[in-house]
Protein backbone atom coordinates (compact mmCIF):
# COMPACT_ATOMS: atom_id res chain seq x y z
CA UNK A 1 0.00 0.00 0.00
CA UNK A 2 0.91 3.62 -0.59
CA UNK A 3 1.60 5.56 2.49
CA UNK A 4 -0.31 8.28 2.22
CA UNK A 5 0.35 12.20 2.67
CA UNK A 6 0.04 13.83 6.17
CA UNK A 7 -2.98 16.17 5.95
CA UNK A 8 -2.20 19.69 4.57
CA UNK A 9 -2.55 21.40 7.45
CA UNK A 10 -0.54 18.77 9.94
CA UNK A 11 1.79 20.29 11.73
CA UNK A 12 5.40 19.33 11.17
CA UNK A 13 8.76 19.58 12.86
CA UNK A 14 12.66 19.62 11.12
CA UNK A 15 15.15 19.89 13.08
CA UNK A 16 18.35 21.44 12.52
CA UNK A 17 21.20 23.35 14.19
CA UNK A 18 20.34 26.92 15.28
CA UNK A 19 23.39 29.09 14.15
CA UNK A 20 21.85 32.43 14.94
CA UNK A 21 19.63 32.82 17.89
CA UNK A 22 15.91 34.61 18.13
CA UNK A 23 11.95 33.14 17.43
CA UNK A 24 10.57 34.08 14.21
CA UNK A 25 6.72 33.35 13.29
CA UNK A 26 5.14 34.09 9.22
CA UNK A 27 4.76 33.00 6.18
CA UNK A 28 7.22 31.37 4.40
CA UNK A 29 9.19 32.11 1.03
CA UNK A 30 10.53 29.38 -0.18
CA UNK A 31 13.56 30.62 -2.27
CA UNK A 32 14.79 27.97 -5.24
CA UNK A 33 18.60 28.52 -6.46
CA UNK A 34 17.19 28.38 -9.82
CA UNK A 35 20.40 26.73 -12.34
CA UNK A 36 21.20 29.04 -14.88
CA UNK A 37 21.76 26.73 -17.85
CA UNK A 38 24.98 26.82 -19.45
CA UNK A 39 25.17 26.76 -23.33
CA UNK A 40 27.17 23.75 -24.32
CA UNK A 41 27.33 24.72 -28.21
CA UNK A 42 31.27 25.25 -29.49
CA UNK A 43 32.66 28.68 -29.89
CA UNK A 44 33.52 28.89 -33.72
CA UNK A 45 37.07 30.44 -34.24
CA UNK A 46 35.04 33.64 -35.38
CA UNK A 47 33.24 34.18 -32.38
CA UNK A 48 36.47 33.64 -29.93
CA UNK A 49 36.94 37.10 -29.32
CA UNK A 50 33.35 38.06 -28.40
CA UNK A 51 32.73 34.76 -26.41
CA UNK A 52 35.89 36.64 -24.53
CA UNK A 53 34.24 39.67 -24.82
CA UNK A 54 31.12 38.30 -23.19
CA UNK A 55 32.89 36.99 -20.47
CA UNK A 56 35.12 40.31 -19.45
CA UNK A 57 31.43 42.16 -19.52
CA UNK A 58 29.90 39.34 -17.12
CA UNK A 59 32.70 39.86 -14.37
CA UNK A 60 32.35 43.58 -14.86
CA UNK A 61 28.55 42.97 -14.03
CA UNK A 62 29.53 40.94 -10.82
CA UNK A 63 31.90 43.29 -9.94
CA UNK A 64 28.82 46.52 -9.88
CA UNK A 65 26.85 44.35 -8.13
CA UNK A 66 29.05 42.92 -5.27
CA UNK A 67 30.47 46.51 -4.74
CA UNK A 68 26.57 47.47 -4.57
CA UNK A 69 25.88 44.80 -1.74
CA UNK A 70 29.25 45.99 0.04
CA UNK A 71 28.14 49.48 0.08
CA UNK A 72 24.28 48.21 1.40
CA UNK A 73 26.12 45.57 4.21
CA UNK A 74 28.86 48.90 5.14
CA UNK A 75 26.08 51.16 5.83
CA UNK A 76 23.89 48.01 8.33
CA UNK A 77 26.70 46.20 9.95
CA UNK A 78 29.91 48.01 9.02
CA UNK A 79 33.08 47.29 7.16
CA UNK A 80 34.14 44.35 8.51
CA UNK A 81 30.88 42.45 6.80
CA UNK A 82 31.51 44.05 3.90
CA UNK A 83 34.91 43.16 3.35
CA UNK A 84 33.32 39.69 2.40
CA UNK A 85 32.52 40.91 -0.69
CA UNK A 86 35.53 42.98 -1.29
CA UNK A 87 37.36 39.38 -0.84
CA UNK A 88 35.10 38.29 -3.44
CA UNK A 89 35.67 41.01 -6.27
CA UNK A 90 39.18 40.32 -5.49
CA UNK A 91 38.60 36.70 -6.84
CA UNK A 92 37.17 37.99 -9.68
CA UNK A 93 40.51 39.78 -10.52
CA UNK A 94 42.16 36.71 -9.67
CA UNK A 95 44.74 36.49 -12.79
CA UNK A 96 44.85 33.00 -12.57
CA UNK A 97 41.54 32.80 -12.92
CA UNK A 98 40.77 35.18 -15.38
CA UNK A 99 44.12 33.96 -17.56
CA UNK A 100 43.07 30.23 -17.44
CA UNK A 101 39.26 30.87 -18.52
CA UNK A 102 40.67 33.07 -21.87
CA UNK A 103 43.16 30.58 -22.35
CA UNK A 104 40.41 27.26 -22.52
CA UNK A 105 37.84 29.50 -24.80
CA UNK A 106 40.91 30.13 -27.22
CA UNK A 107 42.57 26.57 -26.68
CA UNK A 108 38.91 24.68 -26.45
CA UNK A 109 36.11 26.54 -28.37
CA UNK A 110 33.82 26.35 -25.04
CA UNK A 111 31.61 28.66 -23.48
CA UNK A 112 33.06 30.91 -21.05
CA UNK A 113 30.13 29.76 -18.88
CA UNK A 114 31.02 26.31 -18.89
CA UNK A 115 34.53 26.71 -18.40
CA UNK A 116 34.16 29.23 -15.19
CA UNK A 117 31.65 26.95 -13.99
CA UNK A 118 34.14 23.94 -14.38
CA UNK A 119 37.15 25.98 -12.64
CA UNK A 120 35.51 27.45 -9.74
CA UNK A 121 33.74 23.74 -9.03
CA UNK A 122 37.16 22.66 -8.74
CA UNK A 123 38.20 24.62 -6.17
CA UNK A 124 34.94 24.51 -4.23
CA UNK A 125 34.91 20.67 -4.61
CA UNK A 126 38.80 20.96 -2.54
CA UNK A 127 37.22 23.19 0.27
CA UNK A 128 33.57 20.60 0.51
CA UNK A 129 36.30 17.23 0.70
CA UNK A 130 38.12 18.78 3.57
CA UNK A 131 37.78 17.52 7.20
CA UNK A 132 37.53 21.36 8.80
CA UNK A 133 33.83 22.77 8.19
CA UNK A 134 34.80 25.73 8.08
CA UNK A 135 36.39 25.14 4.60
CA UNK A 136 32.99 23.06 3.56
CA UNK A 137 31.27 26.58 4.85
CA UNK A 138 33.23 28.89 2.77
CA UNK A 139 32.30 26.89 -0.15
CA UNK A 140 28.66 28.70 0.17
CA UNK A 141 31.24 31.89 -0.85
CA UNK A 142 32.00 30.60 -4.01
CA UNK A 143 29.21 29.14 -5.62
CA UNK A 144 27.64 32.42 -5.39
CA UNK A 145 30.28 33.89 -7.43
CA UNK A 146 29.83 30.76 -9.51
CA UNK A 147 26.03 31.66 -10.03
CA UNK A 148 26.73 35.41 -10.29
CA UNK A 149 28.98 35.25 -13.13
CA UNK A 150 27.21 32.34 -14.98
CA UNK A 151 24.10 34.33 -14.55
CA UNK A 152 25.48 37.36 -15.96
CA UNK A 153 27.00 35.96 -18.62
CA UNK A 154 23.23 34.86 -19.48
CA UNK A 155 21.91 37.90 -18.79
CA UNK A 156 19.74 36.11 -16.03
CA UNK A 157 18.00 38.87 -13.21
CA UNK A 158 19.52 38.63 -9.57
CA UNK A 159 16.54 37.85 -7.19
CA UNK A 160 16.81 40.66 -4.94
CA UNK A 161 13.29 41.16 -3.28
CA UNK A 162 11.11 38.97 -1.35
CA UNK A 163 8.03 39.41 0.51
CA UNK A 164 7.69 41.53 3.19
CA UNK A 165 8.16 39.75 7.04
CA UNK A 166 8.97 36.59 5.40
CA UNK A 167 10.68 33.31 6.84
CA UNK A 168 13.05 32.17 3.94
CA UNK A 169 13.18 28.74 3.57
CA UNK A 170 16.22 27.59 1.17
CA UNK A 171 18.53 24.38 0.63
CA UNK A 172 21.81 27.37 0.57
CA UNK A 173 21.47 31.05 1.20
CA UNK A 174 25.07 32.88 0.23
CA UNK A 175 26.09 36.28 2.32
CA UNK A 176 24.69 38.25 -0.28
CA UNK A 177 21.42 36.53 -0.26
CA UNK A 178 20.94 37.51 3.41
CA UNK A 179 21.80 41.19 3.17
CA UNK A 180 19.15 41.41 -0.14
CA UNK A 181 16.66 39.93 1.99
CA UNK A 182 17.09 42.04 4.95
CA UNK A 183 15.94 45.24 3.22
CA UNK A 184 12.52 43.35 3.08
CA UNK A 185 12.44 42.84 6.57
CA UNK A 186 13.50 38.78 6.43
CA UNK A 187 12.28 37.28 10.07
CA UNK A 188 14.42 34.68 9.81
CA UNK A 189 15.33 31.72 7.58
CA UNK A 190 16.55 27.61 7.73
CA UNK A 191 18.50 26.35 4.97
CA UNK A 192 19.39 22.51 4.07
CA UNK A 193 23.55 23.43 4.30
CA UNK A 194 25.59 26.01 6.18
CA UNK A 195 27.12 26.49 9.57
CA UNK A 196 27.70 28.28 12.77
CA UNK A 197 30.84 30.03 11.38
CA UNK A 198 29.44 30.38 7.84
CA UNK A 199 29.44 33.91 6.52
CA UNK A 200 25.37 33.92 6.00
CA UNK A 201 25.55 33.18 9.98
CA UNK A 202 27.45 35.49 10.91
CA UNK A 203 25.79 37.99 9.09
CA UNK A 204 22.42 37.03 10.80
CA UNK A 205 23.62 37.28 13.60
CA UNK A 206 24.80 40.67 13.74
CA UNK A 207 21.65 41.72 11.91
CA UNK A 208 19.31 39.47 14.87
CA UNK A 209 17.83 37.25 12.36
CA UNK A 210 17.43 34.02 13.34
CA UNK A 211 18.93 31.32 11.66
CA UNK A 212 18.41 27.51 11.65
CA UNK A 213 20.59 24.94 9.50
CA UNK A 214 21.23 21.39 8.68
CA UNK A 215 17.33 21.49 7.75
CA UNK A 216 16.84 18.76 5.43
CA UNK A 217 14.14 18.72 2.45
CA UNK A 218 12.38 22.17 3.58
CA UNK A 219 12.06 23.12 -0.48
CA UNK A 220 10.23 19.42 -1.01
CA UNK A 221 7.96 19.91 2.25
CA UNK A 222 7.22 23.99 2.87
CA UNK A 223 5.52 25.95 0.07
CA UNK A 224 5.52 29.84 -0.31
CA UNK A 225 3.10 31.19 2.27
CA UNK A 226 2.85 28.27 4.03
CA UNK A 227 2.53 29.29 8.02
CA UNK A 228 6.05 29.01 9.82
CA UNK A 229 7.81 29.29 13.45
CA UNK A 230 11.24 29.05 13.42
CA UNK A 231 13.25 28.60 16.54
CA UNK A 232 17.06 29.89 16.69
CA UNK A 233 17.49 28.81 19.77
CA UNK A 234 16.79 25.18 19.54
CA UNK A 235 17.49 25.17 15.66
CA UNK A 236 13.93 24.20 14.95
CA UNK A 237 11.25 24.64 12.01
CA UNK A 238 7.71 24.24 12.47
CA UNK A 239 5.18 23.73 9.88
CA UNK A 240 1.74 24.66 10.20
CA UNK A 241 1.97 24.85 13.48
CA UNK A 242 -0.59 24.51 15.77
CA UNK A 243 -2.65 26.81 18.14
CA UNK A 244 -0.95 25.19 21.14
CA UNK A 245 2.50 25.11 19.56
CA UNK A 246 1.72 28.90 18.66
CA UNK A 247 0.63 29.63 22.43
CA UNK A 248 3.93 27.98 23.88
CA UNK A 249 6.15 29.92 21.03
CA UNK A 250 4.85 32.93 22.31
CA UNK A 251 5.65 32.06 25.96
CA UNK A 252 9.16 31.26 25.36
CA UNK A 253 9.48 34.94 22.85
CA UNK A 254 8.66 37.03 25.74
CA UNK A 255 10.52 34.30 28.70
CA UNK A 256 13.38 35.14 25.98
CA UNK A 257 13.12 38.84 26.07
CA UNK A 258 12.56 39.07 29.05
CA UNK A 259 16.48 37.16 29.75
CA UNK A 260 17.76 39.05 27.13
CA UNK A 261 16.97 42.26 28.56
CA UNK A 262 18.21 41.04 32.12
CA UNK A 263 21.39 39.51 30.18
CA UNK A 264 21.92 42.69 28.51
CA UNK A 265 22.88 44.53 31.75
CA UNK A 266 25.92 42.43 31.57
CA UNK A 267 27.27 43.73 28.66
CA UNK A 268 30.47 46.48 29.42
CA UNK A 269 30.51 45.18 33.20
CA UNK A 270 33.23 42.93 34.46
CA UNK A 271 32.29 39.63 34.96
CA UNK A 272 32.27 38.45 38.76
CA UNK A 273 30.43 35.56 40.35
CA UNK A 274 28.00 35.91 42.93
CA UNK A 275 30.45 36.01 45.63
CA UNK A 276 32.33 38.64 43.34
CA UNK A 277 35.41 36.65 42.20
CA UNK A 278 36.52 38.35 38.91
CA UNK A 279 35.96 35.64 35.85
CA UNK A 280 37.57 36.86 32.60
CA UNK A 281 35.52 35.82 29.17
CA UNK A 282 36.99 36.07 25.89
CA UNK A 283 35.81 35.31 22.47
CA UNK A 284 36.80 32.60 19.89
CA UNK A 285 36.98 34.24 16.63
CA UNK A 286 37.76 32.78 13.23
CA UNK A 287 37.60 36.48 10.81
CA UNK A 288 37.84 39.91 11.78
CA UNK A 289 34.25 40.00 10.58
CA UNK A 290 33.15 38.74 14.26
CA UNK A 291 35.20 41.34 15.81
CA UNK A 292 31.70 43.60 16.19
CA UNK A 293 29.46 40.75 18.10
CA UNK A 294 32.68 40.47 19.87
CA UNK A 295 32.02 43.90 21.14
CA UNK A 296 28.78 43.45 21.24
CA UNK A 297 28.55 40.85 23.26
CA UNK A 298 31.12 42.54 25.96
CA UNK A 299 34.07 40.15 25.71
CA UNK A 300 37.42 40.46 27.32
CA UNK A 301 39.65 40.18 24.27
CA UNK A 302 40.17 37.18 21.98
CA UNK A 303 40.96 33.93 23.98
CA UNK A 304 41.24 32.32 20.52
CA UNK A 305 41.69 33.40 16.96
CA UNK A 306 42.02 30.46 14.33
CA UNK A 307 44.73 31.74 11.93
CA UNK A 308 44.64 29.10 9.52
CA UNK A 309 41.39 30.88 8.53
CA UNK A 310 43.66 33.16 6.67
CA UNK A 311 44.34 30.47 3.89
CA UNK A 312 40.57 30.00 3.47
CA UNK A 313 40.24 33.68 3.02
CA UNK A 314 43.00 33.92 0.54
CA UNK A 315 42.87 30.85 -1.24
CA UNK A 316 46.52 30.36 -0.39
CA UNK A 317 48.97 30.59 2.29
CA UNK A 318 49.27 34.59 2.48
CA UNK A 319 52.50 36.01 2.73
CA UNK A 320 54.25 37.92 5.75
CA UNK A 321 53.16 41.39 4.31
CA UNK A 322 49.50 40.12 3.95
CA UNK A 323 49.42 38.27 7.54
CA UNK A 324 51.09 41.19 9.04
CA UNK A 325 48.27 43.71 8.07
CA UNK A 326 45.46 41.43 9.02
CA UNK A 327 47.06 40.41 12.48
CA UNK A 328 47.85 44.54 12.99
CA UNK A 329 43.72 44.87 12.75
CA UNK A 330 42.78 42.66 15.18
CA UNK A 331 45.26 43.68 17.08
CA UNK A 332 44.62 47.36 16.71
CA UNK A 333 41.13 46.99 16.85
CA UNK A 334 41.11 45.10 20.39
CA UNK A 335 43.65 47.61 22.02
CA UNK A 336 44.42 47.12 25.14
CA UNK A 337 42.16 43.46 25.13
CA UNK A 338 44.23 40.95 24.15
CA UNK A 339 44.37 38.96 21.02
CA UNK A 340 45.38 35.02 21.63
CA UNK A 341 46.41 33.85 18.05
CA UNK A 342 46.83 29.98 17.97
CA UNK A 343 49.30 29.07 14.97
CA UNK A 344 48.49 27.46 11.87
CA UNK A 345 46.86 24.45 12.74
CA UNK A 346 45.67 22.69 9.55
CA UNK A 347 46.52 19.48 8.07
CA UNK A 348 49.25 19.35 5.30
CA UNK A 349 46.80 18.67 2.78
CA UNK A 350 45.32 21.82 3.48
CA UNK A 351 48.13 23.76 3.78
CA UNK A 352 50.56 22.55 1.89
CA UNK A 353 50.05 20.03 -1.02
CA UNK A 354 46.71 19.15 -2.38
CA UNK A 355 48.01 15.50 -3.13
CA UNK A 356 48.88 15.08 0.34
CA UNK A 357 46.68 12.77 1.59
CA UNK A 358 46.66 10.84 5.36
CA UNK A 359 45.23 7.81 6.39
CA UNK A 360 43.87 9.43 9.91
CA UNK A 361 44.83 13.16 9.65
CA UNK A 362 44.05 13.93 12.81
CA UNK A 363 46.83 11.89 14.63
CA UNK A 364 48.66 12.98 11.52
CA UNK A 365 50.86 15.79 10.22
CA UNK A 366 49.09 18.91 11.65
CA UNK A 367 49.94 21.72 13.86
CA UNK A 368 53.03 22.24 15.72
CA UNK A 369 54.57 19.32 13.31
CA UNK A 370 54.27 20.83 10.10
CA UNK A 371 55.32 24.36 11.49
CA UNK A 372 58.38 22.75 12.85
CA UNK A 373 59.19 20.22 9.19
CA UNK A 374 58.46 23.57 7.19
CA UNK A 375 60.27 26.24 9.01
CA UNK A 376 59.71 28.76 6.32
CA UNK A 377 56.09 28.41 7.44
CA UNK A 378 56.49 28.86 11.26
CA UNK A 379 59.06 32.42 10.46
CA UNK A 380 57.13 34.02 8.42
CA UNK A 381 54.16 33.53 10.47
CA UNK A 382 56.38 34.66 13.63
CA UNK A 383 57.78 37.57 11.75
CA UNK A 384 54.42 38.53 10.83
CA UNK A 385 52.98 38.37 14.34
CA UNK A 386 56.09 39.94 16.44
CA UNK A 387 55.81 43.09 13.65
CA UNK A 388 51.72 43.41 14.79
CA UNK A 389 53.24 43.81 18.16
CA UNK A 390 52.77 47.09 18.37
CA UNK A 391 50.31 47.79 20.93
CA UNK A 392 51.91 44.54 22.89
CA UNK A 393 48.14 42.65 23.35
CA UNK A 394 49.07 39.87 20.68
CA UNK A 395 49.61 36.24 22.50
CA UNK A 396 50.80 33.64 20.78
CA UNK A 397 49.61 30.02 21.43
CA UNK A 398 50.79 27.01 19.86
CA UNK A 399 48.70 24.09 18.69
CA UNK A 400 49.21 20.46 19.12
CA UNK A 401 51.93 19.84 21.59
CA UNK A 402 53.07 16.67 22.49
CA UNK A 403 56.67 16.74 23.76
CA UNK A 404 59.10 19.67 25.53
CA UNK A 405 61.15 19.60 22.30
CA UNK A 406 58.81 21.17 20.14
CA UNK A 407 58.27 24.36 22.63
CA UNK A 408 61.44 24.81 22.94
CA UNK A 409 62.28 24.74 19.12
CA UNK A 410 59.65 27.20 18.67
CA UNK A 411 60.75 29.58 21.61
CA UNK A 412 64.39 28.89 20.36
CA UNK A 413 63.18 30.37 16.15
CA UNK A 414 61.11 33.08 18.00
CA UNK A 415 64.45 34.50 19.96
CA UNK A 416 66.24 34.48 16.74
CA UNK A 417 63.54 36.39 14.92
CA UNK A 418 63.20 38.81 17.34
CA UNK A 419 67.35 39.32 17.26
CA UNK A 420 66.68 39.57 12.97
CA UNK A 421 63.78 42.20 13.55
CA UNK A 422 65.65 44.45 16.11
CA UNK A 423 68.95 44.37 13.35
CA UNK A 424 65.66 45.87 11.14
CA UNK A 425 64.51 48.23 13.59
CA UNK A 426 61.15 46.40 12.99
CA UNK A 427 60.32 45.29 16.50
CA UNK A 428 58.18 47.54 18.09
CA UNK A 429 57.70 45.16 21.42
CA UNK A 430 60.34 43.32 23.05
CA UNK A 431 57.64 41.04 25.28
CA UNK A 432 56.09 38.96 23.85
CA UNK A 433 53.64 36.25 25.51
CA UNK A 434 53.67 32.78 24.61
CA UNK A 435 51.04 29.65 25.67
CA UNK A 436 50.32 26.48 24.93
CA UNK A 437 47.31 24.67 23.76
CA UNK A 438 46.89 21.36 25.78
CA UNK A 439 45.17 18.59 23.42
CA UNK A 440 46.43 15.67 23.73
CA UNK A 441 47.16 13.46 26.65
CA UNK A 442 50.83 13.17 26.41
CA UNK A 443 50.94 17.48 26.99
CA UNK A 444 48.76 16.53 30.87
CA UNK A 445 50.97 13.90 31.42
CA UNK A 446 54.04 16.84 31.15
CA UNK A 447 52.00 19.90 32.40
CA UNK A 448 54.64 20.30 35.43
CA UNK A 449 57.45 21.07 32.92
CA UNK A 450 55.28 22.75 30.08
CA UNK A 451 53.92 25.44 32.45
CA UNK A 452 57.75 26.29 33.19
CA UNK A 453 58.46 27.07 29.58
CA UNK A 454 55.36 28.82 29.03
CA UNK A 455 53.28 32.05 30.23
CA UNK A 456 50.10 30.70 29.71
CA UNK A 457 48.26 26.93 28.37
CA UNK A 458 44.97 26.78 27.25
CA UNK A 459 43.13 23.84 27.59
CA UNK A 460 41.55 22.85 24.32
CA UNK A 461 38.85 20.37 25.24
CA UNK A 462 37.24 19.32 21.60
CA UNK A 463 40.29 17.19 20.65
CA UNK A 464 41.39 16.24 24.46
CA UNK A 465 38.13 14.68 24.41
CA UNK A 466 38.42 12.50 21.31
CA UNK A 467 42.09 12.10 22.04
CA UNK A 468 41.46 11.07 25.53
CA UNK A 469 38.49 9.40 24.73
CA UNK A 470 39.66 7.42 21.24
CA UNK A 471 36.17 8.72 19.79
CA UNK A 472 36.91 10.99 16.42
CA UNK A 473 34.13 13.55 17.14
CA UNK A 474 32.90 13.79 13.11
CA UNK A 475 32.45 9.65 13.17
CA UNK A 476 28.36 9.84 13.48
CA UNK A 477 28.96 6.29 14.82
CA UNK A 478 30.50 6.54 18.00
CA UNK A 479 29.34 10.12 18.59
CA UNK A 480 27.13 9.02 21.72
CA UNK A 481 31.06 7.96 23.27
CA UNK A 482 32.29 11.98 22.46
CA UNK A 483 31.20 13.06 26.35
CA UNK A 484 33.08 16.03 27.62
CA UNK A 485 31.89 14.65 31.09
CA UNK A 486 33.75 11.97 31.13
CA UNK A 487 35.69 11.18 34.17
CA UNK A 488 38.76 11.24 32.65
CA UNK A 489 38.12 14.40 30.77
CA UNK A 490 37.29 16.00 34.27
CA UNK A 491 40.11 14.85 35.98
CA UNK A 492 42.41 16.09 33.34
CA UNK A 493 41.42 19.32 33.55
CA UNK A 494 41.73 19.13 37.30
CA UNK A 495 45.32 18.47 36.65
CA UNK A 496 46.16 20.96 34.51
CA UNK A 497 44.34 23.72 36.50
CA UNK A 498 46.10 22.99 39.74
CA UNK A 499 49.74 22.48 38.04
CA UNK A 500 49.56 25.38 36.07
CA UNK A 501 48.21 27.77 38.93
CA UNK A 502 51.20 25.97 41.17
CA UNK A 503 53.51 27.21 39.05
CA UNK A 504 51.48 30.61 38.89
CA UNK A 505 51.19 30.41 34.99
CA UNK A 506 47.68 31.62 33.42
CA UNK A 507 45.11 28.99 32.57
CA UNK A 508 42.49 29.40 30.51
CA UNK A 509 39.83 26.88 28.35
CA UNK A 510 38.68 27.36 24.94
CA UNK A 511 37.19 24.53 23.55
CA UNK A 512 33.06 23.96 23.59
CA UNK A 513 33.02 22.84 27.01
CA UNK A 514 33.47 26.43 28.06
CA UNK A 515 30.40 27.58 26.22
CA UNK A 516 28.30 25.36 28.48
CA UNK A 517 25.91 26.65 30.95
CA UNK A 518 25.92 22.99 32.53
CA UNK A 519 29.90 22.92 32.66
CA UNK A 520 30.81 26.33 34.01
CA UNK A 521 29.77 26.07 37.66
CA UNK A 522 32.29 22.67 37.58
CA UNK A 523 35.10 24.16 35.69
CA UNK A 524 34.62 27.27 38.23
CA UNK A 525 34.81 25.51 40.93
CA UNK A 526 37.74 23.17 39.37
CA UNK A 527 39.94 26.53 39.27
CA UNK A 528 39.31 27.98 35.72
CA UNK A 529 39.23 32.02 35.92
CA UNK A 530 39.65 32.44 32.48
CA UNK A 531 36.93 30.69 29.30
CA UNK A 532 36.82 31.58 26.10
CA UNK A 533 33.93 31.02 23.76
CA UNK A 534 31.69 31.75 20.71
CA UNK A 535 30.64 34.99 21.41
CA UNK A 536 27.34 34.01 20.75
CA UNK A 537 27.64 31.94 23.70
CA UNK A 538 29.51 34.69 25.92
CA UNK A 539 26.48 36.52 27.72
CA UNK A 540 24.62 33.10 28.43
CA UNK A 541 27.76 32.37 30.47
CA UNK A 542 28.27 35.60 31.86
CA UNK A 543 24.67 35.22 33.53
CA UNK A 544 25.57 31.91 34.26
CA UNK A 545 28.55 32.72 36.40
CA UNK A 546 27.21 36.29 38.07
CA UNK A 547 25.07 33.47 39.34
CA UNK A 548 26.89 31.13 40.95
CA UNK A 549 29.27 31.19 44.02
CA UNK A 550 32.40 29.77 44.35
CA UNK A 551 31.88 27.70 47.41
CA UNK A 552 29.76 25.55 45.99
CA UNK A 553 31.17 25.45 42.98
CA UNK A 554 34.00 24.18 45.12
CA UNK A 555 31.59 21.52 46.27
CA UNK A 556 30.24 20.61 43.07
CA UNK A 557 33.54 20.08 41.33
CA UNK A 558 34.81 17.66 44.69
CA UNK A 559 31.39 15.74 43.97
CA UNK A 560 32.04 15.54 40.41
CA UNK A 561 35.73 14.32 40.95
CA UNK A 562 34.63 11.66 42.90
CA UNK A 563 32.38 9.80 40.20
CA UNK A 564 32.90 7.58 37.83
CA UNK A 565 30.65 7.97 35.40
CA UNK A 566 29.39 10.66 32.65
CA UNK A 567 25.85 10.16 33.53
CA UNK A 568 26.79 10.57 37.33
CA UNK A 569 28.32 13.65 36.66
CA UNK A 570 26.06 15.20 34.27
CA UNK A 571 23.17 14.09 36.94
CA UNK A 572 25.18 16.16 39.77
CA UNK A 573 25.33 19.05 37.42
CA UNK A 574 21.95 19.11 36.57
CA UNK A 575 20.54 19.02 40.02
CA UNK A 576 23.13 21.80 40.85
CA UNK A 577 21.39 23.81 37.96
CA UNK A 578 18.16 23.15 39.18
CA UNK A 579 18.88 24.54 43.04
Amino acid sequence: MEPTSPPAHTELMFQGIGVSKGIAVGAAFVFNRDTVLVEDAPVSEDDVESELARFHLAIERSEKELAKIATVTEQKIGHVYSDIFTAQIMILHDRYLLDTVERRIRAEHKRAGAIVGEEISRYQQLMLASNESLFRERADDIQDLKERIIRNLSDGQLLSRIPENAVVVSKMLTPADVILFSRQNMLGCATESGGLTSHAALICQSLGIPMVVGVRNVEEKISSGDRVALDGYVGRLILNPSPSTLQQVERKLKRRRSAAAATEKLVGKVTRTRCGKRIYTFSNIDFKEELPMCEKSGSDGVGLFRSEMLFIAHGKLPDEDEQFEYYMELAHTLAPKPLTVRLFDVGGDKLLYSSYKEQNPNLGWRGVRILLDVPEILEQQLRALIRANIHGNIELMLPMISSMEEIRAVKKTIHRLKTDLRKEKALPSESLTLGVMIEVPSAVELIDDIAKEVDFVSIGTNDLIQYTLAVDRNNDVVQNLYNKFHPAVVRMVARVVKSVKKHKRRVAMCGEMASDPLAVPLLLGLGLEELSMTSASLLDIKKTIASTRLADARMLAKECLSRSTASEIEHLLKHFHSD
